[in-house]
């Protein structure tokens, strides 16, 4: 679905870079709003942020496809830089809105913070160290991907829910705090299985 989108998308005006660029701003305006507890508004900013992210990487590929050119990487690292921005930051904005709004204790947004952050340096690690030791996973992406429990998907799902119910997003990110780090101890286990 996503590549029939791309492909419907694919106008010279229209670039990857741009649409990761609009991914970054709508995640900031959306995580901005959250903190104002403009949920409905921050829903909204979130949902289009993550489909100018799903559809940067499908445009690229079909581009390169059609050019016969090579993937230099500056897509790739300009994408996962943007999403690692708009991720933290909407778990801060969601943070402060459910917290002024509700006396919603900070702890699981710290600890959805710590995951991501232990999850994002295995992703990277593995990532690095594959692509120079010949172990690169290669799906068409930038990075080698190892999967997970979270990702992309449940990762949007749940940024919505903490949107739609913001009087428990503390109780859902305390939930979420354990499956993103559940993830992150099984990617640190399949990167080291899959180097050795």
């Amino acid at each position: 679905m996503l590549d029939r989108m791309a492909a419907a998308l694919d106008r010279p005006w229209i670039t990857p870079d741009r649409l990761t660029g609009l991914n970054l701003l709508l995640g900031l305006t959306s995580a901005g709003l959250a903190a104002a507890q403009w949920w409905i508004p921050a829903l909204a900013g979130w949902l289009l942020c993550r489909a100018a992210d799903g559809l940067d990487g499908p445009l690229s590929r079909l581009r390169r496809r059609r050019s016969g050119e090579e993937d230099p990487g500056r897509g790739g690292f300009w994408d996962i830089s943007a999403d690692v921005v708009v991720y933290g930051a909407t778990v801060v904005g969601v943070g402060m809105g459910a917290a002024a709004a509700f006396g919603a204790p900070w702890l699981p947004f710290l600890l959805v913070l710590f995951a991501y952050y232990i999850n994002g340096a295995a992703f990277l690690a593995f990532s690095s160290i594959a692509e120079k030791t010949g172990h690169r996973i290669d799906d068409g992406r930038s990075l080698s991907f190892l999967g997970g429990l979270a990702e992309g998907a449940e990762t949007v799902v749940v940024h919505s829910l903490w949107l739609v119910f913001p009087d428990l997003a503390w109780v859902i990110a305390a939930a979420w705090a354990l499956v993103v780090g559940v993830s992150a101890g099984h990617r640190v286990v399949a990167g080291y299985r899959a180097l050795s």
